[in-house]
């Protein structure tokens, strides 16, 4: 069974429907390649993947310690390169709220983090700058 239901708009842009729950995201091409930018990117998408998937990764193990990670926020940076056009690197930095922190529970989540299946999905030219900025 299909995951998701994409359909073209026109003009560089798509409706995308997740079927198990009915969301729905919109995607536009950026600026820089022919698109008005008014939404996510494909490529956007693609770096806020990661950044998702090692929060929900820490996320559930936080969870199962009874670590309280609720109001970490992350910064995502796609970084672009060319010939061929592709995703160069992605930074992701984690700010972590200001909470009693253990360096045993700080070690362990880092640990975790490397465990994201999309991390583990992407091409290894593509370089992942994963930052902790603890309080």
């Amino acid at each position: 069974m299909p995951t998701v239901k994409t359909k073209y708009l026109g003009n560089l842009r798509t409706e995308n429907e997740h079927l198990q729950s009915g969301c729905t995201l919109i995607t536009d091409a950026p600026l820089d390649n022919q698109g008005r930018g008014e939404a996510f990117s494909p490529t956007d998408l693609a770096a806020t993947a990661l950044g998702d998937c090692i929060m929900t990764i820490m996320g559930i193990k936080a969870r199962d310690k009874g670590i309280d990670l609720e109001g970490t926020q992350i910064e995502i940076t796609k970084i672009m390169a060319a010939n061929p056009r592709r995703i160069g690197e992605i930074q992701v930095t984690f700010h972590f709220p200001d909470k009693p922190y253990s360096e045993k529970d700080k070690k362990l989540l880092e640990a975790v983090s490397k465990t994201c299946p999309v991390a583990l999905s992407l091409h290894p030219d593509i370089k992942q700058n994963i930052q902790f900025i603890w309080p």
